[in-house]
């Protein structure tokens, strides 16, 4: 059991390693479309590896599972470690211009209300269980993954509300207040309502067919 949970949490670190460079690289773009062409990168590891992301995985939460949800916040445990492994050491390199471009955007997201703040994070659940669901059941090796990264970038360039990859650039930040912790929770429960949401309807048509 404990290598189980061991492995848990090393696949969620990885995931939150992955999502954290994919997220400096695009803060270290000034064109948002290739910046989110790029981002997509991060998903497309994690997904080909195993890894273990908060937002990939929390849409299958439903029905409810007490053991389940232990995973899943094991998983977001992790994935906060492995962004923050790679904000602590990006911060090192000295390089700026990335690091400040992090925090202006982090502290542009928390001037939104809290109830548009939560709708944007709903819709990214959604085009992230889009993206894991489809690289899991499509056939096509092309069209699952073109599906992905279209799911990566309509969510980015949309603005939505992405809570781990919003944690780097928090933790980019030299601000660390209650309002912006406030925010990521926010945005952690909202991810969760948009995948559960699609996925429910799944499994709804897939029991009518049935």
């Amino acid at each position: 059991m404990k290598n189980i949970e061991r492995r848990t949490i090393l696949k969620a670190i990885a995931a939150g390693v992955y999502i954290g460079i994919a997220g400096l690289v695009y803060l270290s773009l000034e064109n948002h479309i290739i910046g989110s062409l790029l981002f997509s990168f991060g998903l497309l590891v994690i997904v080909n590896r195993g890894y273990y992301l908060y937002t990939g995985k929390v849409g299958y939460s439903f029905p409810y599972s007490k053991g389940y949800l232990i995973i899943l916040l094991k998983i977001l445990l992790g994935n906060m470690i492995g962004i923050a492994i790679v904000a602590f050491l990006f911060r090192l390199t000295g390089i700026s211009e990335v690091v400040n471009a992090g925090s202006e955007l982090f502290a542009s997201k928390i001037e939104h209300t809290w109830y548009e703040t939560l709708t944007l994070s709903i819709f990214c659940g959604m085009m992230v269980y889009i993206a894991v669901e489809s690289y899991k059941n499509v056939k096509n090796d092309l069209a699952k993954v073109i599906i992905l990264i279209f799911a990566v970038m309509i969510f980015i360039l949309s603005k939505f509300e992405h809570s781990i990859v919003n944690m780097l650039y928090f933790s980019l930040s030299d601000t660390i207040n209650l309002k912006g912790i406030l925010y990521l929770l926010i945005m952690i429960f909202g991810n969760a309502v948009g995948a559960i949401f699609l996925n429910s309807i799944e499994m709804k048509l897939n029991k009518n067919i049935e």
